[in-house]
C-alpha cells in the first residue's frame, strides 16, 4: 500500500470526521429519502439522486411524497441547504460516499431482477474517481456486491480498499414504526477489505446509533436474507396453523395470545391475507435463486413461499363460502376492501396483498371497491394498474355492500360504525374480533 493510497483512506476518514464529505444518495424512496435526511440533519452536505424527476420538484419544494415522511423535516433540510434533490447524475463526482438506495424486485419468474443495482453501479463508475466511498443498502442474494458493482469499478483502473471503498449494509427500514427509525436501527456493514470496512463505520456511525461490522459483504448480505427468511417462514406457519385450526373450530388468535404469555422459547407471530412489503414477500426468493448455484434446495424457504402466496385464494374462498350461507355468489356480489396498503396506518403499497385481492375478487366477477384513507387512489405497479379510488366510509355505504373484507387494519377505520352497519364482514387481521365485535364476522 503506497502513500497516495493512504492518503485516500486518511483523507476520506478526515472529511468524515469533520463532516466536510459530500454524501449522496441514489434511489429517494422509502429507504434513500429517510437515510438522506438524516445526513442532512447531521449538517453533511448530502445530495438526493433519483431518476424520478416528478420527485425533484416535490422534495425542493420543502413537500413530502411519502406520508409518514414529514414535510417539516424536508423543509428544514432544503432550507438549510444541507439537503438538495436532482437527477443529474454528475453531480455524482462531487460526492466523498454514494450509497444505493434502490429498489431490486423479482421477474415474472420470481428470479431476482437486479437492473436498478446494475444501472445504478454503470452510472456510478461513468463518474468514479479515487477517493470515493460506495455502499449498497438494496437487499439481493450474497455476492452481489462484489460479483456485480467492484468489478465495474474497477474496470476504470481502480483498486478496492486502496483507491476506492465499497461495502453492503442492508437498509432495515419499517415505515412508520413508532419505536425505531433510521438513525436509532443498528446497521450491519460489510466491507470488501478491511479498509473498506474501516470507512464504512466512521461514515455511518455519524448518523446511526450503532454499527455491527461483519467480516464481508457476503455476511451482510446474508444477514438481511436471514431476519426476512425468518420473518417469512414463521408468518406461513402461523398461517398453515390458521387454516387447520379453522377445520378444527379454534380461534388462532386466541391460541397465539396465549402461548406468548410463555415468557421464554416463544416469539408472536400473526397470519394475514399474505405478504407485504418490499422485503418479505421477495428477499427469501433471493436466496432461493442463489442457493441454486451450489446445488442446494431451499426447502423451508420455498414451502413458505407457497404457503405466503396461496393466503389471499384462502381468504377469497373464506368469502365465498360466507356469502353462500348467506344465499349470494360472490359473482355480482359488491365487495368492500378496507385498506390498501401493505400494512397499517402507512401509504406504502409495495407487494400490497390487497392488490392480489382485488384481482381475484375480479376475475371471480365481484364488484370491487376498496377504502383507505392513506392511498386515496390506487398507484399503478409493476404489475396491476387497477383504475380505482378510495370510497367513503358511512353508515349507508357500508350497508350496500354485500361483504366488508378487511385487508389492513388502520387504526383510524370507525370499527364500531362498520360493525353496526355490515351485512358481512371478512376479518384477515382479527381487529373486529379484539375489539369485541363477533355478530357476522368471519375470521379468514
Amino acid at each position: 500500500m503506497n502513500d497516495l493510497t493512504m492518503n485516500y483512506k486518511k483523507e476520506l476518514l478526515v472529511k468524515i470526521e469533520n463532516k466536510s464529505a459530500v454524501i449522496g444518495i441514489i434511489g429517494l424512496g422509502y429507504v434513500g429519502l429517510p437515510l438522506a435526511l438524516e445526513f442532512a440533519k447531521k449538517n453533511f452536505q448530502t445530495i438526493g439522486f433519483d431518476i424520478d424527476e416528478r420527485k425533484i420538484p416535490i422534495l425542493m419544494n420543502g413537500k413530502s411524497y411519502i406520508k409518514h415522511i414529514s414535510e417539516e423535516k424536508i423543509a428544514k433540510a432544503v432550507k438549510s441547504k444541507t439537503f438538495t434533490a436532482t437527477n443529474d447524475f454528475s453531480q455524482l463526482t462531487k460526492c466523498d460516499a454514494i450509497i444505493i438506495c434502490v429498489p431490486t424486485p423479482l421477474d415474472h419468474h420470481r428470479e431476482p431482477d437486479l437492473t436498478f443495482i446494475e444501472n445504478s453501479g454503470k452510472i456510478i463508475a461513468e463518474y468514479i474517481r479515487a477517493g470515493q466511498f460506495i455502499s449498497l443498502e438494496s437487499s439481493t442474494y450474497p455476492g452481489t456486491t462484489e460479483e456485480i458493482l467492484q468489478p465495474l469499478f474497477e474496470a476504470k483502473g481502480l483498486k478496492v480498499g486502496e483507491d476506492f471503498f465499497l461495502a453492503f449494509s442492508p437498509e432495515r427500514e419499517d415505515p412508520n414504526n413508532p419505536d425505531y427509525s433510521t438513525s436509532t436501527i443498528p446497521k450491519v456493514v460489510g466491507g470488501v477489505t478491511p479498509a473498506c470496512l474501516e470507512v464504512a463505520c466512521k461514515l455511518y456511525d455519524q448518523v446511526i446509533v450503532k454499527t455491527v461490522p461483519v467480516s464481508s459483504p457476503r455476511a451482510a448480505e446474508a444477514t438481511k436474507l436471514l431476519e426476512n427468511i425468518y420473518r417469512s417462514i414463521n408468518i406461513a406457519l402461523v398461517n398453515e396453523l390458521k387454516m387447520v385450526f379453522d377445520k378444527m373450530n379454534i380461534d388462532v388468535w386466541e391460541v397465539i395470545e396465549a402461548a406468548k404469555t410463555k415468557p421464554f422459547g416463544f416469539q408472536a407471530f400473526y397470519p394475514g391475507p399474505g405478504l407485504g412489503g418490499h422485503c418479505i414477500p421477495i428477499d427469501p426468493f433471493y436466496l432461493t435463486w442463489k442457493a441454486k448455484e451450489f446445488d442446494i434446495n431451499t426447502k423451508f424457504i420455498e414451502l413458505a413461499g407457497e404457503i405466503n402466496t396461496f393466503q389471499p385464494y384462502y381468504v377469497v374462498q373464506k368469502l365465498i363460502e360466507a356469502l353462500d350461507a348467506k344465499g349470494k355468489t360472490l359473482n355480482g356480489s359488491k365487495i368492500l376492501i378496507l385498506g390498501a396498503s401493505y400494512k397499517k396506518n402507512i401509504d406504502d403499497m409495495r407487494e400490497s396483498p390487497s392488490l392480489k385481492l382485488i384481482e381475484i375478487i375480479q376475475n371471480k366477477n365481484g364488484l370491487v371497491d376498496y377504502c383507505d384513507p392513506f392511498v386515496p387512489k390506487l398507484p399503478p405497479t409493476r404489475k396491476y394498474k387497477f383504475e380505482m379510488e378510495s370510497v367513503l366510509l358511512n353508515p349507508q355505504s357500508v350497508k350496500s355492500y354485500d361483504a366488508i373484507l378487511l385487508s389492513t387494519d388502520h387504526d383510524n377505520f370507525d370499527y364500531e360504525m362498520i360493525a353496526n352497519n355490515a351485512q358481512l364482514i371478512i376479518d384477515t387481521r382479527n381487529a373486529f374480533g379484539k375489539r369485541g365485535f363477533t355478530k357476522n364476522v368471519v375470521k379468514a
